[in-house]
């Protein structure tokens, strides 16, 4: 029982850490300062904490559905819209932003746009400093600025970086004949996926390039201990 709380192993290198450390510096700071150059650095400071948890996404795990460009851009749209339209007709408490987080999981999960930093969206919209507050509807402009330019900053950095993003869809499998009939294919790993009803970030089409490539990797293996 105790194992389960063990963490799982990062499948990457310092290296990696430290690139993704620096482009998440950079991606925030770019983010608040053009924010505050629009709105005022009040307004930019109190959306601090979701571009932080999207910076994390972006720049760490991009290969992610989670960061996606959709994921990031209509993640905040959905948190943002939502948030004013709970803070007019319920208020400004704390159960309305908890609500109004619980609604805009919701909205993104419906328009596959799920990016969980958008949730903290919900909830400093809700629960806003006086000056946003003051911007009403506008209040929303400060908030699509931040994530275009969180994604602007991960568009730049990951290519320059050698990180291919956005990910590319997964390509199809070739079209051969398994050689055992119950091979794993993509539509295996759907059902699989299905029954297990949680939400995984990985697709299906990634699932099956990674068990290919685990093969390969097997079948060299005891290729090389039959010549050894």
């Amino acid at each position: 029982m105790l194992a389960r709380w063990l963490p799982a192993a990062i499948n990457t290198r310092p290296t990696e850490w430290s690139r993704a450390a620096i482009g998440m510096a950079l991606g925030t700071l770019f983010s608040v300062w053009a924010c505050s150059q629009v709105f005022g650095i009040e307004v930019a400071y109190h959306l601090i904490g979701p571009l932080g948890a999207s910076a994390v996404l972006l720049f760490a795990v991009s290969s992610g559905a989670l960061a996606q460009p959709w994921s990031i851009i209509g993640g905040y749209l959905c948190a943002g819209v939502v948030a004013l339209l709970v803070a007019h007709v319920l208020g400004r408490t704390l159960g309305s932003a908890c609500l109004a987080a619980g609604m805009a999981l919701i909205l993104m999960c419906w328009l596959r746009c799920l990016h969980p930093p958008a949730g903290a969206v919900a909830l400093t919209m809700v629960l806003a400093d006086p000056t946003t507050i003051a911007m009403d509807w506008k209040a929303l402009e400060p908030v699509m600025l931040s994530a275009a330019c969180m994604l602007l900053a991960a568009l730049a950095y990951n290519n320059l970086t050698r990180i291919r993003y956005p990910k590319r869809p997964a390509e199809p499998a070739p079209a051969v004949a398994p050689v055992d009939s119950q091979a794993i294919t993509a539509e295996d790993l759907k059902l699989a996926l299905a029954d297990m009803e949680a939400f995984i970030d990985v697709t299906p089409e990634d699932l099956e390039q990674l068990i290919h490539a685990s093969e390969l990797h097997a079948r060299r293996r005891s290729i090389g201990q039959v010549f050894r």
